[in-house]
């Protein structure tokens, strides 16, 4: 597991995730992407983030201790996302999933940003990506925006993961 942080630039809303077990889910966002444990409540709660802020993610146990994973086919949430500050950035977490020999469920290049999705031991949704910056979004001859999803060349973005930490 890496000891690194993850880049404090990384922005995220505040969400609350109901989990099975709460150490499993700490290993995955801590262990595995790199946020920072905040505070723990035993193994009830705990809030993570990047950068110090007080919490990005909360973890509970309070209904859903030991729970089975959501069905499918129904309502909740369809996923997280943590917005990564440069594309290098977000190299260096696809570096930490192959690592940690986290499934990809997709990755794509929608234009405005480019994306990789994932599950969470509890089989939530995450979607981590970095956005382009506005001027070079994709847009209609309107002048509206025009988004895509087209593959995302994983290698591209591992290649510069490593020159921006000086690997290449």
């Amino acid at each position: 597991m890496t000891t690194q942080p993850i880049d404090p630039g990384v922005r995220v809303g505040h969400v609350h995730l109901k989990v099975a077990n709460l150490q499993r889910a700490l290993s995955f966002y801590c262990g595995v992407l790199g946020l920072e444990l905040m505070q723990r409540f035993g193994d009830t709660a705990a809030f993570i983030s990047a950068g110090g802020y007080h919490h990005h993610i909360g973890l509970n146990t309070w209904e859903s201790l030991n729970g089975a994973h959501p069905a499918a086919g129904t309502t909740g949430l369809y996923h997280l996302a943590l917005v990564y500050p440069t594309r290098a950035a977000l190299g260096d977490a696809l570096n930490r999933l192959i690592q940690a020999q986290v499934r990809l469920d997709g990755a794509a290049d929608h234009g405005v940003s480019q994306a990789l999705y994932l599950r969470d031991p509890d089989q939530n949704g995450v979607e981590l990506y970095w956005d382009r910056p506005r001027e070079d979004w994709p847009r209609d001859v309107k002048g509206g925006l025009a988004m895509y999803t087209r593959p995302l060349e994983l290698q591209g973005l591992l290649n510069e993961a490593d020159e921006a930490a000086g690997r290449i």
